[in-house]
């Protein structure tokens, strides 16, 4: 590991000399790459240096303290000794974390699709329960959220409920979200007081840019129809649905939830962008070597991720083997303990890969 942060030490003194040089700095595309390329290293860089320089001052301590000195002197060195140590540790960890391969979707906003699975109307309510959750988690970290498209079954649960969360670093702290979750409760919709399992899909896609995919105009089928459901006065008059048919994959995105056809035609592109990378991120995944379990922000779709047993009062994450008993707090949004603690978990599968 520690071979590789010579390397970067090396290439910043080599970006330095470049970001000063005339011909560099009269090529503002060359010079924007290579000013990209040490923001990127210089932290790397930063803390490495701060290493060795703690481990030399360590190292000298060690060698200090053999030496014939009066106990003053020695208790401090030895608390020198300690504290240097420590410090070492923490660098280390710290420079582990900073050489894990960065995602380069952390950064963007997201898609997320929830989609009622087995369950019947109970399954369609907690759609509706995960939905406002999230929405509630993204008020919560200062995130914007924007309606896609929803099919409601009118007792405030969801067939299918498609947003988008805008923010910096959305897709980094959201990507883990994306599985089967399933719920334990009594159903709303009954009163015999049987407690019945539902599940429902989540999807979290990073949202994509017109540089990640292009679509080519010509395979996508326009389709245009009257809105039906919630939308105001002129959302049964007018042909403002808009459903796209992408022929090469065979994706159908339909949007409906805006009175503007412009506007509804807007978002189903977006989604079917989002779709489309999600399709070439998926294939590079497969490509690559990394085993499946460094993968949990990306895993499969199909694996059952997370519990909620409303009896209990317990939300297990069967992926980290997580369980809290704050059911309620987590239906208002508050993720950052689950999230957290599957990030760490994702860093620590990593940094065993590089180390």
């Amino acid at each position: 590991m520690y071979e590789k942060l010579s390397v970067f030490e090396d290439k910043l003194i080599e970006l330095e000399k470049d970001l000063s040089s005339v011909e560099v700095i009269n090529d503002s595309k060359l010079y924007q790459q290579k000013a990209i390329e040490h923001a990127e290293i210089e932290p790397i860089v930063t803390k490495y240096r701060a290493y060795k320089e703690t481990l030399n001052s360590l190292n000298e301590n060690k060698e200090l303290i053999k030496e014939k000195l009066d106990d003053d002197f020695k208790d401090l060195v030895r608390e020198e000794i300690n504290e240097a140590t420590k410090k070492v540790e923490e660098l280390e960890n710290e420079l582990k974390i900073l050489l894990i391969p960065k995602d380069k979707n952390d950064s963007k906003n997201v898609m997320v699709e929830i989609r009622a699975g087995a369950g019947g109307d109970e399954a369609a309510l907690f759609a509706g329960v995960l939905y406002r959750q999230y929405v509630r988690y993204a008020e919560r970290s200062g995130f914007r959220v924007e309606t896609i498209s929803s099919n409601e079954i009118g007792i405030g649960g969801y067939k299918e409920i498609v947003f988008m969360i805008i923010g910096n670093g959305a897709y980094s702290r959201l990507k883990y979200e994306s599985g089967v979750h399933r719920v334990q409760r009594v159903p709303e919709t009954e009163s015999g007081g049987r407690i019945h399992t539902s599940t429902a899909t989540v999807a979290v896609l990073p949202e994509a840019e017109d540089v990640d995919i292009e679509i080519d105009p010509t395979q996508i089928k326009f389709d245009v129809f009257r809105a039906s459901g919630n939308g105001g006065q002129c959302v049964n008059t007018t042909d403002s649905a808009v459903r796209l048919t992408h022929i090469p994959t065979g994706i159908v995105i339909s949007c409906q939830d805006e009175k503007s056809q412009l506007r509804n035609k807007e978002k189903a592109m977006k989604l079917l962008r989002s779709k489309l990378y999600d399709l070439k991120l998926q294939e590079q995944s497969e490509k690559e070597s990394m085993e499946r379990s460094s993968q949990i922000g990306t895993g499969d779709r199909s694996e059952r991720i997370r519990t909620y047993n409303y009896p209990q009062g317990r939300v297990t994450d069967h992926r980290i083997n997580l369980t809290s008993h704050r059911i309620d707090a987590i239906n208002d949004g508050d993720l950052d303990e689950i999230i957290d603690a599957l990030i760490t978990y994702d860093q620590t599968q990593k940094i065993e890969k590089i180390s």
